[in-house]
């Protein structure tokens, strides 16, 4: 007999992660919770109601519940996702969930995003660079319908940590850009107004840290909630890197 026919909300079991790195006294484990199931019940709000009722203690972070600001991410039966947009009548009776791997863990799921885009960004110099001192009084430059398209796809990225929690190689390699990275970086490459040279691009992106660690698994598109085009994104990266090279050989 399913939920619709018995008219009865299922009984849902979460087991947490729970551990606090500043207390010396605080070890690993998992917490088991359990709350009636309410329609259209999401994880953000299965999550506060088990701090509100149950254990105020509980750490995770939430901000807009609209699956815009990123800060939900965490993993959910091994799988990483916005908690907010995760409808808990999607998911077994038994849910387990995990803070996302390769940030820095605050404590049980919310973890340190920030520093490690801070880093990336600074590391990759994902910013335009311009050449030429800035003239107030020029006209604003044009760009081509398409290609404002391509970058504003780019920019769609919430920086949610998703793609980087389901990346083998960044799960290994601190130093690896990530899937997140690179998008960033691909999105200034394809900027008209970024006057780095492909030489200059090549420096940054093709290494083993950067487009050519990739080895190609997609978990990252497979788990990205804005469905942001991956998999073209390390083509185009590809593409441009091998041009350079060939062109510094010439």
């Amino acid at each position: 007999m399913t939920k619709k026919e018995s008219g009865k909300a299922r009984r849902l079991r979460f087991e947490i992660f729970r551990y606090n790195p500043e207390d010396p006294e605080s070890e690993p484990h998992m917490q088991a919770f359990e709350i009636d199931e309410a329609p259209y019940m999401s994880l953000y709000i299965a999550l506060n109601q088990i701090r509100e009722t149950l254990d105020p203690s509980l750490q995770f972070d939430f901000a807009c519940r609209s699956a815009i600001c990123g800060s939900c991410g965490m993993m959910v039966n091994g799988r990483p996702t916005l908690g907010c947009r995760t409808l808990t009548s999607d998911l077994p009776e038994v849910v387990r969930l995990h803070p996302l791997p390769v940030f820095k863990l605050i404590g049980d799921l919310s973890v340190d995003t920030g520093t490690w885009f801070r880093e990336m960004v600074e590391k990759s110099e994902a910013w335009i660079h311009a050449k030429e001192a800035f003239d107030p009084q020029a006209k604003e430059a044009r760009m081509d319908d398409d290609l404002a398209q391509a970058i504003y796809e780019g920019e769609r990225c919430i920086e949610c940590g998703c793609c980087v929690a389901s990346c083998g190689v960044a799960n290994v390699n601190q130093n690896f850009a990530g899937p997140a990275g690179l998008n960033r970086i691909a999105r200034f490459m394809m900027d008209p107004r970024d006057q780095r040279s492909d030489a200059e691009w090549f420096e940054v992106v093709s290494n083993s840290d950067g487009v050519f660690g990739c080895l190609g698994m997609m978990a990252c598109h497979d788990v990205c909630p804005k469905e942001l085009p991956l998999l073209e994104v390390y083509a185009y990266l590809r593409r441009k890197t091998l041009v350079a090279a060939f062109a510094g050989r010439s």
